[in-house]
């Protein structure tokens, strides 16, 4: 026998045999990708082209007052659905019929009318079978107890459990809290689809919206299994929807009724601070408008309305009005020059108005104050002498002083809305009215006119800095940190400020109206600023005060649309709101 012929042989047979088993393994590989891998794939596919996912709606959060009233709710509503599966035909447009003919006779059973129309029920049938389609919203329980009653003779229908915000005090709190509307449930999916979406609340304005991530429950999950058609099988909860976190606000619901029973039937706006912390006790703006008219959601008659009202009850003056501050403005004044070096115990001559070439600045007292100090100024709220005040103490460490209160920037206040007003400058004439700055710009900011604006809550901080002698962020959150700096002003300049505040509240001082009867002693100063000329000539009436003059726990702005005056208009107001915090003595009232 030929050996090398064998040894050919045998390795011949090696390679066929390695070469069957490398093909079988290649084969085994294929059968399992084909057989096992590509069965469950294709099974996944076939399960998420039979289940809908469907995101639902988290539960929105409480809001209560610094007492624990709750001043933003949620109220449980009961509204009736039905099941399209229930009324399957063999034609959509069948089903269409079958579901309106039901809507028909359940109607009459009710004793309600849908606003569903037909287009919205095709609509529903083509592109949301698998979920129930809501009839009727917030049924009342006469409705409730006709359905129940007659259940039986309408099969397909069921009640469906929600709920609506609800705003227990209706007009009261309307601008800081602000709205909530309806948008889609938000949540991470991963890469999955989400096929419907629940819509929930969501913050449009104010507080409810700034906290709207606080406030928000986390939506949930469940899948519904349809079948080839897409009607709706079963379903299941996958992850149920959580309710979000209540919010303590540092509002005082006393204090904010009593400033909105002040504002009344006006157009004007009031903030009260704790000057020592910031907190904010109360902010009112009128006029107002009733939350619970935004909910379920917001009707375009009543949006029309409010926006085309002239008074503009949308807009929140506390906040968002700029106003000429008037002789608020004044102790602001007086601080700049002490500081630059002028003794409170130098004196100006008022003859009944200043003039400067052909400017002429009236003071109140028409036949003039005489000669005044400072404190007699501040008391007497005399033009002349802040006029010549600021002439001699110069426009950069007036802008200066102004910046020290955090004039002409944002306050810093969790409401979202924050604007900051206007200290202007020779820069800002120039760019806005191509015009020089004038002495007489000087002059008319030192007495709170001309181009300058602020907000109620702005000076609302000024009053209680000056109080206090640091000045507070304003916060509305009960649990926000505490930020203040001390006023860039020595305590014997404040010192000069404060008494001639006291004066303004005392027996012949301009806002004596503020203090009558109280219990505490209370500084402040008037303010009126004219607005426009001619015929449509107004007046703001303003009043900015502090209590108790030793220790300051109250800072108060507030400002009177087509008021008379600071002191005749908006001090009594104030006094009555102080009297609501501090009290009166016997006889007081």
């Amino acid at each position: 026998m030929n050996t090398e012929k064998v040894k050919v042989s045998f390795l011949t047979c090696v390679f066929v045999a390695c070469a069957i088993v490398f093909w079988l393994m290649v084969l085994g590989i294929h059968l399992k990708r084909i057989q096992l891998d590509s069965n469950a794939s294709f099974m996944y596919e076939n399960s998420r082209q039979s289940t809908r996912v469907v995101r639902t709606a988290g539960y929105r959060g409480r809001i209560l007052d610094r007492d624990g009233v709750v001043i933003a709710d949620n109220r449980r509503t009961i509204s009736i659905g039905l099941s399209p599966s229930y009324f399957e035909r063999k034609t959509w447009n069948k089903t269409v019929e079958a579901v309106a003919d039901g809507i028909i006779k359940a109607s009459k059973i009710i004793e309600r009318e849908t606003s569903l129309t037909s287009v919205d029920l095709r609509r529903h049938v083509e592109k949301a079978l698998a979920m129930p389609l809501v009839v009727w919203r917030d049924v009342t329980d006469e409705e409730l107890a006709r359905f129940c009653e007659h259940s039986q003779e309408l099969p397909g229908f069921f009640c469906i459990e929600n709920e609506e915000r609800v705003y227990p005090y209706g007009n009261h709190f309307s601008h800081l809290l602000g709205y909530v509307g309806r948008d889609n449930a938000q949540g991470e999916s991963g890469d999955e689809k989400i096929n419907f979406y629940q819509q929930e609340m969501i913050g449009r304005s104010g507080i409810e919206r700034y906290y709207n991530g606080f406030l928000r429950g986390v939506s949930g999950e469940k899948r519904i299994v349809v079948d080839a058609r897409g009607f709706s099988r079963s379903e299941r909860v996958v992850s149920p929807a959580t309710r979000g976190l209540d919010l303590k606000l540092t509002v005082s619901s006393k204090i904010q009724r009593a400033v909105e029973k002040e504002l009344s039937g006006l157009r004007g706006a009031c903030v009260v601070l704790d000057p020592r912390d910031g907190s904010v006790l109360a902010m009112a703006s009128a006029p107002d408008f009733d939350l619970n008219n935004f909910v379920p959601r917001l009707k375009e008659p009543y949006y029309e309305a409010l926006s085309s009202d002239r008074a503009k009850p949308l807009l929140n003056r506390a906040i968002q009005g700029l106003y000429a501050p008037g002789s608020t403005f004044k102790p602001v004044t007086a601080l700049a020059a002490l500081r630059a070096g002028i003794k409170d115990s130098e004196k100006f001559e008022c003859i009944g108005a200043f003039t400067l070439g052909q400017l002429r600045i009236r003071c109140a007292r028409t036949w003039g104050h005489g000669e005044e100090d400072m404190r007699g100024a501040l008391r007497d709220s005399c033009n002349p002498y802040f006029c010549n005040l600021a002439i001699k103490t110069g426009t950069n460490i007036l802008i200066r002083a102004a910046h020290d209160f955090n004039l002409g920037s944002p306050t810093g206040i969790d409401y979202g809305i924050d604007p900051s007003g206007l200290i202007p400058d020779e820069k800002y004439k120039r760019e806005t009215y191509n015009e020089k700055w004038y002495q007489g710009d000087l002059a008319q900011m030192a007495i709170g006119q001309g181009m300058l604006l602020v907000t109620p809550l702005q000076m609302a901080m000024v009053a209680g800095a000056i109080g206090t002698g640091y000045i507070a962020r304003p916060h509305l959150n009960s649990v926000m940190p505490v930020e203040k700096k001390p006023l860039a002003f020595s305590e014997a300049h404040l010192k000069v400020v404060r008494e001639g505040m006291e004066k303004v509240t005392q027996p012949g001082g301009t806002g004596h109206k503020a203090s009558i009867g109280l219990k505490v002693k209370v500084a402040g100063k008037t303010g009126t600023a004219e607005i426009g000329r001619g015929a449509t000539r107004r007046k703001n009436a303003w009043f900015i005060a502090y209590a108790p003059i030793e220790n300051p726990v109250v800072a108060i702005a507030m400002v009177v649309e087509y008021g008379d005056s600071g002191g005749g208009t908006a001090a009594p107001k104030v006094r009555r709101i102080l009297g609501e915090i501090f009290g009166y003595e016997e006889d007081g009232r």
